[in-house]
């Protein structure tokens, strides 16, 4: 039936379904999911942070080094649940580097709460070089500086989060390091065995080589190429 509206047409509206108006929850329907939450400097720091401790000991230093860093846990509860990191602090009795520490605990926490990719920091970090010398760790790895020091523990941490790829060896890499290093110490000493003498106090044979790669002394020639048995890099490829 035609309806005649003889007065001014001065607004209009669509009119919709009862159905159409009812919001998403009403008919059964999935709830629109929440926005996924990314770290960005706006970000308040919550009371409560989850983090972990590492502990520096070196021989340039009677004290040893903790290194605290704090993680953000952003979506929480989701499949988008990441931990980031938000902050790190260094402790020490000793005050001969306290300027650069509060230094560097500063920056590097301001490079965390910006965002994005900090991975960069680890090499960044690890390719300081002491014009004093470096130092060998307890298992033969050598380290340039303290701070490069800093930065691998730095690496370690983002391993444990996720954000840095594991970098260990699998089960058949591990065998065919493990059968390299005993033929090279039988070569070395024969009859004797991989943990008699002939090896310095980090278990490889004695001479061997600074790897260029995991920086610890295990490249010994092998098959008429160096090969370092600790990560298996070798020369040849």
């Amino acid at each position: 039936m035609a309806v005649k509206i003889d007065s001014k047409i001065v607004d209009y509206e669509v009119a919709r379904a009862d159905a159409e108006e009812a919001s998403p929850n009403d008919d059964g329907g999935a709830p629109a999911a929440a926005p996924i939450e990314h770290m960005h400097e706006e970000l308040k720091r919550p009371d409560r942070l989850e983090g972990q401790t590492y502990k520096i000991k070196t021989p340039l230093s009677e004290h040893a080094l903790y290194v605290t860093v704090n993680d953000l846990v952003l979506n929480e509860g989701t499949e988008h649940e990441l931990r980031r990191p938000f902050e790190v602090f260094i402790n020490s009795k000793n005050m001969d580097h306290f300027q650069w520490i509060v230094a560097l605990t500063r920056i590097v926490s301001a490079v965390f709460r910006k965002g994005g990719d900090c991975t960069f920091l680890v090499e960044e970090l690890r390719s300081v070089f002491d014009p004093r010398g470096g130092y060998f760790k307890k298992g033969g790895r050598f380290m340039p500086s303290l701070v490069a020091e800093i930065g691998e523990v730095l690496e370690q941490h983002l391993r444990s989060i996720g954000m840095i790829e594991s970098g260990e060896l699998d089960e058949h890499q591990r065998r065919y390091i493990e059968q390299k290093k005993a033929e090279a110490m039988d070569r070395a000493h024969p009859g004797d065995s991989a943990g008699d003498a002939g090896t310095d106090d980090d278990g490889y044979p004695s001479g061997a080589e600074l790897c260029g790669k995991c920086h610890v002394k295990a490249m010994v020639v092998m098959d008429g190429c160096l090969t370092c048995l600790n990560c298996g890099d070798s020369k040849c490829g």
